[in-house]
């Protein structure tokens, strides 16, 4: 069904696009692959881009997420290697890991990081030195 941005409260867009994707679980004991329906929002007119161009700009969205977040939460906190299966610590930790990422770029956006990177940043900080980058 079509819809305009405005029908769905999205003032100032020119297109909603919903992109099917086919999920495959890793686990063998899942049902099998599932389907899923993205939705985005742009103010690229219609006429900017093609179908294709408009994919190719999700994708490299997603890519760049991927790649960037979550590769550096990967690396710095083995984030893929923990088995945390419950959904709410999942997302703490998750929470926690992006707290601790944006706290290494404030430190070095102020020139006061030592460390090659935020592994061994992390290795060097505390609980006591954590809650003082918060509270300044």
């Amino acid at each position: 069904m079509a819809v305009t941005p405005e029908q769905i409260g999205l003032c100032g867009c020119w297109q909603v696009i919903a992109v099917r994707r086919e999920r495959e679980e890793l686990d063998p004991r899942s049902e099998g692959p599932s389907n899923e329906i993205g939705y985005y929002a742009t103010s690229l007119a219609t006429q900017e881009l093609s179908d294709h161009e408009l994919m190719e700009v999700i994708r490299g969205h997603w890519s760049a997420i991927e790649n960037g977040v979550h590769h550096r939460r990967d690396v710095s906190f083995g984030e893929d290697a923990c088995r945390i299966a419950h959904r709410t610590g999942a997302h703490a930790l998750a929470t926690l890991r992006n707290l601790a990422i944006g706290l290494y770029e404030l430190q070095c956006a102020k020139g006061r990081v030592e460390a090659k990177g935020c592994k061994s940043w992390r290795r060097r900080m505390t609980v006591a030195g954590a809650l003082n980058l918060l509270r300044s």
